[in-house]
C-alpha cells in the first residue's frame, strides 16, 4: 500500500533551532543592462535637446563670439588683413566723451522710463480694479488705455513728430492755454529733446506694466482686505501693507524686464531724432550703430557692442538671481 508524498521545500532552522516559516520562492530578475543600453539611457535626454543646443550655438553663441574677437582687431571688414591690437578699441571707446553722453542719456531716458511706466501702470490698473466702475466702463478705459501698445514703432514715431511739429497740436495747444510760445521745436532743440523722447516712450510702454498689475490685483485674496477693514486699516494702509506686498514679485520682475528693454531701445531714438540734435538724444544704441554704420569703425562699434553686453549681462543676472529666489 502506497501512502501520498509531497515534496516540500527544505527550510533552514532559524536560530533557536526550529524551522522558519515557508518563503516564496525569488522573482525571475531582469537580464542586467549591458554597458551599451546604459550609455544610450544616459545620452537619450542629451540627444533630444542637441537641435536646440546647435541652432543656439549658431544664431546666438556665434555672432557674440565674433564681435568680441572683432573688438580686438583694427580695420576690421573694411580691411583684408586685420591686425591685432588687444584692449585699445576698447580704450577708445571709453575715452570718447560722446560715450559717456550716451551712458547719461541712456540713464536718464531708462529710469524715468520704468518709474513712469510702474506709477502710470499701477494707477490705471487700481481704477480697472476698483468695484465703483461699472464693467461696461470698465471695458471702455481698458480699450482707450492699451491703445499705445497696438501701434508698431514706426507709427508712434510718426504720430508724434506729427504732434509735436512746431505747427502741431501740441504747440497750438499749450500754445492756447499760454503755457508755451506756441512754435517750440520739442525734438530740435537740446534743451528739449531728451524729454521729448522720454514722454514718447512712456506713452507707448506703460499699457504694458498696466495689462501685468491688473493680473496681480486680481489675483490678491479678498480675505486679505476683509481682514485689514476688521483691524481698522485706512485705504493707504491697506494699499501700503496689503496691495503693494502682494505685488512686490511682479513689480520686480517687470521693473528689471523694463530696465533691460528701455536700455536696448533704438527704433524710437533713431526715428523721431537720430540721437540729435547735439547728441541730446544719443544712446548706447544709436551711439554704437552710428560708429559701425556713419563712420564704418567696425573694431570700436564692436567694443562698444561688448561694453553693452557686459552692462547687460549684470541687468540680466539680477533678474535671474530674483526668479531663482521666488522659486
Amino acid at each position: 500500500m502506497f501512502t501520498s508524498h509531497v515534496e516540500r521545500p527544505v527550510v533552514a532552522p532559524t536560530a533557536g533551532g526550529s524551522p522558519g516559516p515557508d518563503r516564496a520562492a525569488p522573482a525571475e530578475q531582469p537580464p542586467a543592462r549591458s554597458g551599451w543600453d546604459r550609455l544610450k539611457r544616459r545620452l537619450t535626454p542629451y540627444g533630444f535637446l542637441t537641435p536646440t543646443g546647435v541652432l543656439m550655438a549658431i544664431l546666438m553663441l556665434t555672432p557674440i563670439v565674433m564681435v568680441i574677437w572683432y573688438s580686438l582687431l583694427d580695420g576690421v571688414i573694411t580691411t583684408k588683413n586685420s591686425a591685432f591690437v588687444g584692449f585699445a578699441n576698447y580704450a577708445e571707446v571709453l575715452t570718447d566723451p560722446v560715450f559717456f553722453t550716451a551712458v547719461r542719456n541712456t540713464l536718464v531716458f531708462t529710469v524715468s522710463s520704468v518709474v513712469a511706466h510702474f506709477a502710470i501702470g499701477l494707477g490705471f490698473a487700481m481704477l480697472l480694479n476698483t468695484p465703483l466702475l461699472s464693467h461696461r466702463t470698465k471695458a471702455f478705459f481698458r480699450v482707450i488705455y492699451v491703445l499705445p501698445w497696438l501701434f508698431t514703432v514706426a507709427i508712434i514715431a510718426v504720430l508724434w513728430r506729427l504732434l509735436l511739429n512746431p505747427n502741431g497740436v501740441v504747440n497750438y495747444l499749450l500754445g492756447s492755454l499760454g503755457i508755451t510760445g506756441g512754435q517750440t521745436e520739442w525734438l530740435a532743440d537740446p534743451s528739449t529733446a531728451l524729454a521729448a523722447v522720454t514722454f514718447i516712450n512712456i506713452w507707448s510702454g506703460y499699457p504694458f506694466f498696466m495689462i501685468s498689475l491688473l493680473a496681480g490685483l486680481q489675483g490678491i485674496p479678498k480675505d486679505l482686505y476683509e481682514a485689514a477693514r476688521v483691524d481698522g486699516a485706512t485705504p493707504f494702509q491697506q494699499f501700503r501693507n496689503v496691495t503693494l506686498p502682494q505685488l512686490r514679485p511682479i513689480i520686480i520682475s517687470m521693473a528689471l524686464l523694463d530696465f533691460i528693454w528701455t536700455t536696448q531701445q533704438f527704433a524710437l531714438i533713431w526715428m523721431t531724432t537720430g540721437g540729435g540734435p547735439i547728441n541730446a538724444t544719443e544712446m548706447l544704441s544709436t551711439f554704437t550703430y552710428k560708429l559701425a554704420f556713419s563712420r564704418y569703425e567696425f573694431s570700436v562699434a564692436s567694443a562698444s557692442a561688448v561694453v553693452v553686453l557686459l552692462l547687460s549681462m549684470v541687468l540680466a543676472f539680477f533678474y535671474v538671481r530674483h526668479q531663482k529666489a521666488r522659486d
